[in-house]
């Protein structure tokens, strides 16, 4: 291990405790241990720039423009009021009515774009019941990664290991959809005990909600047709991603250059409302993360887990679904399992071992897995800049202690169920 590793190493761990500790904006830190990275020459500016995942960025950026536009139409305050009304206004019933909507969402959308659509949705709720945000606002977050984890377009990693395996859209609802579904029904009954104070309103603000007209939340008819047409060729692209072979990313940008062209006179003013913070500390967490694979530290790591477990295919499933679910809680589950894939890829072709398994482990511990942290994955850091604008943002320990017990008895389940399904 040479000097570069160390230098990597140092920087990431440092950079990590500060995000951790919330000393420094998480962006700014992100964006100077990245800048580190290459004046210190463990990268060039070549390798930080090819390190960045344009797909992904491309693909907040796209959907972040289409949501600033069609929240004008008043489209957010109609699934507001509707979930309400259809909850009676009791929160604990809206709460319930919620996460079920985000886990499908998340499913048949993409988790990031399903955030996007439902945080404006959480301040309209409980500004109207005059309850606290952050249990919805943690719930956005569980259930998005959690419901992402069952379709191949439901989250960034499922779209990786697809295209990398050939696994096709009903490969995974055949294999992931029966423990998503069991999880998020777990989840959502914890959150419901936890917050069982938080989630109770006066009588006159639940009576106030079912006055409520949702039709009458639409503020512009023909700017709500308009965002419901792209909406849905975003959505068509999104499908039949497989057939097309378009990424992400130019879907979600074709179709907010097209929603811009048909209706803001003032990008200006479009462009604003996109999550620039969080872009930018993406940018800065892919070139931090391809500074210590480029040193070979992920790498490492991901071979001492396999190495541990021999040529033994219950142990190997096993270890690469918590491993996966630990490692993709520290670096984000993108680069993470960008970098797995190969691995395991080899791990086959050395031992012979049935691969098959081993996928499905790997996509339920990083999908799920990236929930234990602020930062583990692209929902997270979205929701949670969108909620600091609003003035309530999560620190990372504030966050931890809620989200890791929840992401622990999520991974026991699917642990349970990749034994019980694959290697009995």
């Amino acid at each position: 291990m040479d000097t570069s590793f160390w230098i990597a190493i140092t920087i990431f761990v440092i950079t990590y405790a500060i995000i951790v500790f919330d000393k420094v904006h998480f962006t700014v830190i992100s964006l100077a241990g990245a800048t580190l990275m290459i004046l210190l020459g463990v990268i060039n500016q070549e390798q930080a720039v090819e390190g960045v995942d344009f797909n992904t960025i491309g693909l907040l950026i796209g959907m972040m423009v289409i949501v600033s536009i069609a929240k004008k139409s008043g489209m957010f305050q109609y699934v507001a009021i509707w979930a309400s009304k259809a909850g009676r206004g009791d929160p604990k019933n809206i709460f319930i009515l919620f996460g079920i909507l985000v886990a499908v969402f998340s499913a048949f959308l993409d988790n990031v774009t399903t955030v996007l659509l439902m945080v404006p949705v959480v301040f309209v709720i409980t500004h109207n019941l005059k309850i606290n945000p952050k249990p919805f606002l943690l719930e956005t977050i569980l259930l998005s990664n959690i419901g992402g984890t069952a379709t191949l377009i439901g989250d960034p990693p499922n779209i990786l290991v697809g295209s990398a395996v050939g696994l096709s859209f009903n490969d995974f609802i055949i294999n992931l959809a029966p423990i998503v579904i069991v999880i998020t029904v777990v989840t959502i009954a914890i959150l419901c005990r936890i917050y069982k104070k938080d989630l109770v309103t006066t009588p006159e603000a639940q009576a106030l909600i079912m006055k409520f007209e949702p039709k009458k939340a639409i503020t512009n008819q023909t700017l709500l047709l308009k965002s419901l047409f792209v909406l849905g060729l975003v959505m068509l692209g999104f499908f039949t991603h497989s057939v097309t072979h378009l990424e992400v990313a130019t879907i979600a940008l074709a179709g907010a250059s097209l929603l811009l062209l048909i209706t803001c006179y003032e990008p200006e003013k479009c462009l604003n409302d996109v999550e620039w913070t969080s872009i930018f500390f993406f940018a800065g967490l892919f070139i931090l993360v391809t500074g210590i694979e480029k040193v070979g530290a992920i790498r490492i790591m991901a071979e001492e887990l396999i190495r541990l477990t021999g040529d033994n295919q219950v142990l190997t499933t096993i270890a690469i679904l918590w491993g996966s679910a630990i490692f993709s809680a520290i670096v984000n589950n993108i680069p993470f399992i960008a970098t797995m894939i190969p691995l395991i890829k080899d791990v086959g072709a050395l031992t012979g071992l049935d691969l098959g398994p081993m996928w499905w482990a790997l996509l339920i511990g990083t999908d799920i897995g990236g929930n234990a942290t602020i930062i583990g994955a692209s929902a997270n850091v979205i929701v949670n800049g969108m909620g600091e604008k609003e003035g309530y943002k999560f620190d990372f320990i504030e966050y931890m202690k809620l989200a890791v017990p929840l992401t622990f008895i999520a991974l026991v389940i699917g642990t349970v169920y990749i034994y019980l399904r694959y290697l009995m």
